[in-house]
């Protein structure tokens, strides 16, 4: 009687993505509490193609800065979720990106942490965010712009610029307090997003006394509150 030998198939590895790679990265830093010591050891470790490493990304800089972008992306796109998004006063979809943001970073919040500190020189640590802040002042230009097109006068209307570069400022502002941010659930973090942002939109509107007031205040007393 003829016997019939079973096939046997053999898995094929997953295919390497970029997403891939950068999520590799974050948990060895996180694990070992350094970055790698080098490309080559980390594709080693990882059982991977030293090459198709470079297929996504030119060294680890390229990764961390790669993630930040990714942090973004993945904001516009819980955003864009809502179909209702589209239809918000522009302060509104700020504080949308804002409390989304920061509820994508406090999901990373272990990595994001390791990231930012890793490097005492703060300089050398804001390079990671450099494509980043491209990303945050292009999203700011267009809410900018859309709202300089309801001004009928030239002089009341904002420099995108300027005003764009502003809120790369206040996403700094409000990283740095969220890192420090000890309260439960960040709720003061929510606070300084809502104040900061009624405040700069004051400011677009040149109507900035009242908000502008309450934020300081606000800052006055989170800094007080802290050095005692």
């Amino acid at each position: 009687m003829a016997t019939t030998k079973k096939a046997t198939t053999t898995k094929k590895a997953p295919k390497l993505t970029a997403t891939a790679v950068m999520t590799m990265y974050m948990e060895y830093v996180l694990e070992h509490g350094h970055k790698p010591a080098s490309v080559f050891k980390f594709c080693k470790d990882h059982t991977i193609e030293e090459g198709a490493f470079y297929n996504f990304f030119g060294s680890f800089q390229g990764i961390r800065e790669a993630v930040w972008v990714a942090f973004y992306d993945n904001t516009i796109q819980v955003l864009h979720k809502n179909p209702d998004y589209a239809t918000y006063p522009n302060k509104e979809k700020m504080l949308s990106f804002f409390y989304t943001f920061f509820e994508v970073l406090t999901a990373n919040r272990s990595y994001v942490l390791f990231a930012l500190q890793e490097q005492k020189n703060s300089l050398k640590s804001l390079a990671q965010l450099r494509d980043l802040r491209l990303k945050v002042r292009e999203f700011a230009s267009d809410l900018i712009e859309q709202d300089n097109e309801n001004k009928s006068s030239r002089f009341t209307k904002n420099p995108v610029s300027i005003f764009s570069e502003g809120a790369w400022l206040q996403t700094l502002f409000l990283l740095k307090y969220w890192m420090d941010d000890n309260s439960a659930r960040f709720e003061k973090t929510d606070v300084a997003i809502e104040k900061s942002v009624n405040a700069i939109f004051d400011v677009f509107n040149t109507t900035p006394l009242e908000s502008v007031l309450d934020f300081g205040k606000f800052l006055f007393k989170e800094n007080f509150s802290r050095t005692k």
